[in-house]
C-alpha cells in the first residue's frame, strides 16, 4: 500500500478505493485541526459512520460524513458538488446513526453535531477538501 501522501498520483481508481482514500484524507485533515478521530467507519444497526470525532474544544462528539468525487480534466467530475450527495434521507439516516453511536457509547450527556467533508480529488495534484461543521441539524432544535 503506497504510504501518504500520494496525491501525485491522482484519484484513485474505482468507487471503494477512492471512498476510501476520502475518508483517510479527511482524518488526516480533521487531526490537523485538533479533530480526534475515535472511530472509523463505525458501523451500527441502523448504518455507518464514516468517521466519529473528538471536536477541538474536547467535549463535543461529531459524526463525520466523507464525500468523495473525482474532477475531470477540464472541468468538474459529474457537475454535482459532492456535499449534494447528503440530501434528507442520507441526513436522516446519519441523525439515526449518530443517535445510536451516542447512546452505545453513553455519549449522550454531550453535544452532538454531523459534519459533512467534501473532497474534490483532480487527476493531478492536491484534493481540496470543504468542512461542513453541524451540515445535519437535529429537526426538534
Amino acid at each position: 500500500m503506497p504510504r501518504w501522501p500520494f496525491f501525485h498520483r491522482g484519484a484513485p481508481e474505482g468507487p471503494h478505493a477512492l471512498g476510501r482514500a476520502g475518508e483517510r484524507l479527511a482524518a488526516r485533515w480533521l487531526k490537523k485541526r485538533r479533530y480526534r478521530v475515535l472511530q472509523r467507519n463505525c458501523h451500527v444497526g441502523v448504518g455507518e459512520a464514516d468517521l466519529v470525532c473528538l471536536a477541538p474544544d474536547r467535549r463535543t462528539i461529531v459524526t463525520v460524513e466523507v464525500k468523495t468525487r473525482r474532477v475531470r480534466t477540464g472541468g468538474g467530475g459529474d457537475g454535482f458538488a459532492p456535499e449534494v450527495a447528503v440530501g434528507r434521507a442520507k441526513e436522516r439516516k446519519l441523525r439515526q446513526v449518530a443517535g445510536v453511536v451516542a447512546r452505545r457509547h453513553g455519549w449522550t450527556d454531550r453535544p452532538l453535531r454531523i459534519d459533512v467533508v467534501a473532497i474534490e480529488w483532480p487527476p493531478r495534484g492536491r484534493p481540496r477538501v470543504r468542512h461542513h461543521p453541524d451540515a445535519v441539524q437535529d429537526q426538534h432544535r
